[in-house]
């Protein structure tokens, strides 16, 4: 329980009157909750979940991926590297105080020092108040992504934010794993308020009287979130009417819950690849290509979709799906492990070598049983595996501090663009530019350094089309990472809950706008 974030509720409860009477109560159960209330602590789609809940971005993308106006009212290019906002009047935080520019430009610094988002926002410039309904965006060069990322900018609350806490710490500190007060308290202009909080365990919202989008046909007056690991005890708890939304839908459910006369399925296709890295400042045979190239090989991504994904799954021979710029149709997952074996005796690794593997089992569809596969599949070059799963909380501290050799990690471009793949798995780590935040394999290949830069600035779409697949052939040919596959997304909900409008490809349910009966 997040007792301070009680107290600040209750006062906003005899201040503001509820948006409406006779509201509906949501009971949802994913796989895991989001391990911080902090916007800005990881990129990570439990994070910006929760964001459509308590924040609003200053657009959002609708069904057709087309941008829907939200704190920003309109738009308009100005120049080659400048875009004004003009936003919305008469929208109140959380907290009661009125929103304005201040609290935009306050947003924009802050994403800019965060490890995480700091990357998505390196090409930007800087975000300058023209009056206090109006923002200027500038890019240090023409970049054609610049709405793309607005839809990561969720203002928040400057004045919430800024100060020491009662130990003294920076309210506005971003820290990653640890304790802040942004990790525990939030103050937003979204449809929810964040009541209670039990790590692991519980997370309650309910509805802000005073939000501002009053076409909304939501009536959904509270959330509660209840974290169910085991996606067989989540499907019974829909079945039996204990839970009203749950996701996501294991494969194996699929045809049980479609048959199921009490409840809705929807599924979609999905541009999160999961891939493996392969940590070169640990393990020296993967400093090789040789050796990266056999892993690839002896893995059978066909046997993988259709045996654990039960065809629930798209085999990936690269990062980029089918529909983005780099993607390169000739790149296809191969399987053959007699030239796997011919790799490793080449590179002197025909007796193989000892690893440890590490990967989530509650954040991907499937993960732990896709771990233990790959590894099975490792163990036939001699590849000895020790495998650790572990709940996602647990994961991604191991993740950012880089302890295993061989990391499980999936990823949805956050611009719905193949560069965004680059930026963060694949180029080398840098901290100053937040590049590489997630290539915990410490891959480095200059070329593809200089030509994901490149490719930001470069506004002809056919030239950058042949940069995209150019790095995503290089990325291929080192073996730079092992994708495995591009999941995809299923929702299941009771018939009287209509999800089915709210939901969408990048899985960030508009559940402000959902409609229960």
């Amino acid at each position: 329980m997040v007792r301070f974030l009680s107290i600040f509720v209750a006062a906003l409860v005899a201040v503001a009157p509820m948006a409406f009477a006779g509201g509906k109560t949501l009971r949802m159960a994913y796989d895991a909750d989001p391990t911080s209330l902090d916007p800005h602590e990881q990129l990570a789609s439990a994070t910006l979940q929760l964001s459509h809940l308590v924040f609003d971005p200053l657009v959002r993308r609708r069904k057709d991926n087309s941008f829907e106006p939200r704190l920003a009212e309109s738009w308009e290019q100005l120049d080659d590297v400048t875009l004004r906002f003009h936003l919305r009047d008469g929208v109140s935080f959380h907290s009661g105080r009125k929103f304005n520019a201040d609290d935009v430009v306050w947003t924009f610094n802050r994403l800019k020092t965060s490890p995480d988002f700091k990357a998505l926002f390196e090409p930007f410039e800087s975000a300058n108040k023209v009056d206090d309904l109006t923002v200027d965006i500038v890019t240090k060069a023409p970049y054609p992504l610049v709405l793309n990322l607005a839809t990561y900018i969720f203002p928040m609350d400057r004045e919430f934010y800024s100060g020491t806490d009662e130990k003294g710490r920076p309210k506005d500190a971003v820290v990653k794993h640890g304790s802040s007060f942004a990790s525990a308290n939030m103050s937003g202009t979204g449809p929810f308020m964040v009541t209670s909080r039990e790590q692991g365990i519980r997370l309650e919202l309910e509805r802000f009287g005073g939000y501002w989008d009053k076409s909304s046909p939501g009536n959904v007056q509270k959330i509660v979130l209840t974290p169910i690991k085991e996606p067989a005890t989540r499907v019974a708890a829909l079945l039996a009417g204990d839970v009203d939304f749950i996701a996501p839908v294991p494969p194996t459910d699929l045809k049980r819950i479609e048959a199921a006369s009490c409840c809705t399925l929807i599924t979609a296709p999905s541009t999160r690849v999961l891939t493996f890295e392969l940590n070169q400042d640990r393990i020296e045979a993967f400093k090789d290509p040789r050796v990266r190239k056999a892993m690839s090989y002896a893995i059978n991504r066909e046997g993988i979709a259709k045996k654990i994904m039960r065809g629930f799954a798209t085999p990936a021979g690269q990062l980029s799906p089918e529909g983005y710029a780099g993607h390169d149709p000739g790149l296809k997952p191969v399987y053959d492990l007699d030239k796997a074996k011919a790799l490793m005796k080449e590179a002197g690794y025909e007796d193989g070598f000892s690893v440890t593997m590490i990967a989530p089992n509650n954040r991907y569809v499937g993960d732990a049983r896709i771990a233990e596969a790959v590894a099975a599949m490792l163990a036939k070059i001699n590849i000895k595996v020790d495998l650790q799963t572990m709940p996602k909380a647990q994961y991604w501290q191991r993740f950012d501090a880089r302890d295993g050799d061989v990391l499980m990690i999936g990823w949805q471009s956050d611009t719905q663009d193949s560069a965004n793949f680059y930026e963060f798995l694949a180029m080398t780590p840098d901290p100053k530019t937040g590049y590489g935040q997630y290539n915990a394999g410490d891959y480095s290949n200059p070329q593809v350094d200089r030509l994901t830069v490149q490719s930001q600035t470069m506004t002809d779409e056919a030239a950058r089309t042949a940069v995209l697949k150019k790095i995503e052939r290089i990325l291929a040919d080192d073996a730079a990472l092992l994708p495995i596959q591009w999941q995809h997304l299923a929702w299941a909900a009771r018939k009287n809950v209509n999800i089915e409008p709210v939901l969408n490809v990048i899985d960030m349910p508009y559940l402000g706008d959902l409609v229960i009966e």
